[in-house]
């Protein structure tokens, strides 16, 4: 399926927006109510529009500390790979975990609450992720800038 511009506008107003009502939608990228729905279900049902969340504050929920990790692993083996993807993926603390060419094999986004609470993720998760030869983490000062939108 192409996207057309009012496909494009439809998405951009609901990545700022996700839980404006279809009235009000549809008045912002000028299409009537009922052709606006149809588009909106069109781009559920292939896809585009994945999932529905809200966006909690980090420092509010008790955790505005963000870490960066990068890990190195002591292989590359497909085996090594998906043993530490599932066990990663457990950790609840850590928010993105991203496969890298580079100099680490993954980085992960990991919340504390403060450095005594990282140094407890740190010592009862991450440090016994298998197949890990070697980890740095970087604690991040202040964030600049941040979305979750995609540019469309």
């Amino acid at each position: 399926m192409a996207l057309d511009s009012t496909d494009r506008r439809i998405l951009s107003a609901l990545q700022k927006q996700g839980r404006i009502s279809n009235a009000d939608l549809s008045e912002a990228v000028h299409l009537s109510p009922s052709a606006c729905h149809r588009r909106v279900q069109r781009l559920e049902q292939a896809g585009y529009i994945r999932d529905y969340v809200a966006l909690l504050d980090a420092r509010k929920m008790g955790v505005p500390t963000t870490v960066f990790v990068e890990i190195t692993l002591q292989g590359q083996a497909d085996e090594v790979l998906e043993a530490f993807e599932k066990a990663v993926a457990r950790i609840p603390d850590v928010l993105e975990c991203h496969l890298m060419a580079g100099t680490a094999d993954y980085i992960l986004k990991v919340v504390a609450e403060g450095t005594e609470d990282f140094a407890r993720i740190h010592r009862q998760h991450l440090a016994r992720l298998p197949g890990v030869a070697q980890m740095q983490s970087s604690f991040a000062l202040r964030t600049v800038f941040k979305t979750t939108a995609l540019p469309v």
